[in-house]
């Protein structure tokens, strides 16, 4: 498989403060990988970093065969890089419909796979809430209002941060239950988590991360039976 993103030896900083070192990862094309860690770990920052909100101070990030290590986040966005942030930004005075129209645009290589009839199949919950305020929903709600979103962009490269962070466990199934259902339909994405459990029912293969640095790498079906790693790594 070929990899669509990938960094090699990035370290990232706030201010003077190092927060991650030496980061390599790499994404193939349909693919889906979580990118595990307790809370501080150094997952978000690397999700900012590969989005281009947060700078690389030394090593470089590729994405779909071009070096991107110095391109602003809408430069990356044009390219097919979507990132969902962990603290769900909808525009809450419009309608769902009009969240999801602002986003709309064909992809990078002129795809259009993702349109407003699709987004109301994928998400039926969405579609009989759409001529609601964004403001108006619920945490779970706007979760995947902002998933359906980044959708409406036809990207090549899904990145999603926490998805399931305080939501209630209802709604993280229906969240688990997109994913799944986006990666067998060939989605590329970047999952960051703290929740392995529901990781592991999503991706194929997981990166671990701790104080800022990539520990481990394994497939989920491995990670579920290595009882080191996760004691070490993932046990809140």
């Amino acid at each position: 498989m070929t990899d669509l993103l990938w960094t090699e030896r990035v370290s990232t900083f706030y201010g003077a403060s190092q927060i991650l070192y030496d980061i390599d990862l790499a994404l193939q094309e349909n693919r889906t990988v979580a990118l595990l860690g307790r809370n501080g770990a150094g997952k978000s920052t690397t999700m900012k970093m590969l989005a281009g909100i947060l700078p690389a101070r030394r090593g470089r990030i590729f994405f779909a065969g071009r070096d991107i290590t110095e391109a602003p986040p809408h430069a990356r966005a044009q390219l097919g890089l979507a990132y969902v942030p962990e603290d769900r930004q909808v525009f809450p005075e419009h309608s769902v419909e009009d969240n999801l129209l602002i986003a709309a645009k064909r992809g990078p290589d002129g795809r259009q796979e993702w349109i407003l009839a699709r987004i109301w199949d994928t998400f039926p919950l969405l579609a009989n809430l759409r001529s609601r305020q964004a403001g108006r929903l619920s945490g779970g709600e706007q979760q995947l209002l902002v998933i359906a979103r980044a959708l409406m962009g036809n990207p090549l490269v899904l990145l999603l941060d926490e998805p399931s962070e305080g939501l209630a466990p209802v709604v993280v199934a229906v969240i688990g239950k997109v994913l799944r259902e986006l990666g067998a339909s060939g989605a590329t994405i970047l999952l960051a988590e703290q929740n392995m459990h529901f990781c592991l029912r999503i991706a194929e293969e997981a990166l671990v991360i701790d104080k800022g640095k990539v520990v481990h790498r394994q497939d989920t079906v491995g990670l579920a039976a290595n009882e080191d790693i996760r004691r070490r790594y993932l046990a809140m």
